[in-house]
């Protein structure tokens, strides 16, 4: 049967209804969306719930995926953005070690629309990430938590590094610009060689870095992605500097051998 004019038809209704159910999806999760954390009387910003779960699932990680920390041990107050690589979903714990304020994440927009980890992404203040690039009210919220003097997690790759165990992916732009706009010290992380079961990984911490020759001039879009490389650079130069490390302290056991 061919549907009456001006009525619509079984697929159009079905589709208003997909439509009608999402929009009551969007203004539930926009309910739950929390962005600001106040400071304590100490001056931290404190996610309690993010805490709480994180004493439960930390050691299951650590049993499970084994590390050991090198470098910068602690984070002090005050806005931090955290700049990590990225091998597995458990590499959210690495920002966390370094601090027991909150830490917001920026994540793909698909795990806030997942039923548990988007509700606590939600409640956590966590920033949605699209895949063509539509960020910017997750920047303008970005720039709103660092200015209110929190901390925040950016893994730029964008998505777990399945390529390569040496080459980091290309850097998504935004860690650069968000440290140059809120004039905000980088905490790099680099997770040294990819996560594996029951195998120890080793993650350095660097120290803060600021990138103040950038400060107070109107950038370009280049100058952005030069600055966003130069992060990169000092990624690679801190696995650099651990592995020489490394390799010097197993060249001096096996001379004390001989």
């Amino acid at each position: 049967m061919v549907p009456e004019e001006g009525k619509p038809s079984k697929a159009q209704k079905k589709e208003l209804k997909q439509q009608k159910k999402r929009e009551k999806k969007l203004k539930k999760w926009e309910k739950q969306k929390r962005l600001l954390f106040p400071a304590d009387k100490k001056g931290r910003h404190m996610i309690r719930s993010m805490n709480f779960i994180c004493f439960f699932l930390h050691p299951i990680h650590k049993i499970l995926y084994p590390y050991k920390r090198f470098g910068y041990k602690k984070a002090g107050l005050g806005a931090y953005i955290f700049v990590c690589n990225h091998y597995s979903n458990f590499d959210v714990f690495f920002p966390k070690l370094a601090t027991r304020e909150g830490i917001h994440f920026i994540a793909k927009q698909s795990i806030l629309e997942a039923p548990v980890l988007g509700y606590l992404g939600r409640k956590w203040g966590t920033l949605g990430a699209m895949r063509d690039g539509s960020d910017v009210r997750s920047l303008i919220d970005a720039i709103k938590i660092l200015k209110n003097g929190e901390k925040l997690a950016i893994y730029p790759e964008g998505t777990r590094n399945k390529q390569s165990d040496e080459e980091f992916l290309p850097f998504h732009a935004g860690a650069a610009m968000l440290a140059i706009k809120t004039k905000t010290p980088v905490i790099p992380i680099v997770i040294c060689n990819r996560p594996r079961l029951f195998r120890k990984t080793h993650v350095v911490y660097g120290e803060p870095i600021e990138l103040t020759e950038y400060y107070d001039r109107k950038l370009t879009a280049q100058e952005y992605e030069e600055a966003d490389e130069k992060l990169k650079k000092i990624m690679y130069e801190l696995r650099a500097k651990h592995r020489a490390m490394l390799a010097e302290k197993k060249a001096g056991k096996r001379g004390k051998r001989q």
